[in-house]
């Protein structure tokens, strides 16, 4: 095919739903950007999806897990409000990103100080409401609180509320895994 017609039946083909969506607010000091998305980003009703809050920051800076295993660490995290039930429930717990770095903080009694560098994604399972209309939407993340540090100090948190985008797919509704059941009926019952 010649490459004038592959590009033109290129520019009307559908594009792809954006599996993240960027925050662009006003970011702390030393973050390069933090999206938010769904994988994958778009199912049918009744499907299991992964959110995926992603924050990439710039050398010599880091940021921290949603929960200190050290209790003297405790209030050094970052914080995800997620939203009640709607087309998408957010079930599980989310997820710390794996293999943090650690450091002693004698001063402040803390034996092992969790942190991050670099390319940080934080993660929970949603399930696509069996109730759920078609069509594309956007899934408010009411409050991401995030906590950004250099090698000599912290900076203020900064609060933010990102949006992901997501599409719910046409036809009938899957089966639940049935390890989300429970939570999906109850997130359902309760609104």
């Amino acid at each position: 095919m010649p490459p004038r017609v592959l590009a033109v039946l290129l520019m009307f083909t559908p594009m792809a739903f954006s599996a993240e969506k960027p925050v662009t607010t006003p970011l702390p000091k030393g973050v390069q950007k933090v999206e938010v998305g769904f994988e994958p980003a778009e199912a049918r009703p009744g499907q299991v999806v992964t959110f995926k809050l992603t924050v990439t920051l710039a050398e010599g800076y880091h940021t921290y897990p949603l929960l200190q295993a050290d209790k003297q660490a405790a209030e050094m995290v970052n914080k995800i409000d997620f939203p009640e039930a709607g087309p998408i429930v957010f079930v599980g717990e989310a997820v710390n990103p794996p293999a943090p770095e650690s450091k002693a903080e004698p001063l402040l009694g803390i034996k092992s100080l969790n942190y991050y560098s670099g390319k940080v994604v934080y993660e929970r399972k949603a399930v696509v409401s069996p109730k759920a209309n078609a069509g594309a939407i956007n899934v408010a993340i009411p409050k991401f609180v995030l906590s950004v540090c250099d090698k000599d100090s912290c900076f203020p948190p900064k609060t933010l509320a990102p949006e992901a985008a997501f599409k719910v797919l046409d036809g009938p509704a899957v089966v639940v895994d049935p390890k989300y059941v429970a939570e999906v009926q109850k997130a359902l019952k309760d609104k």
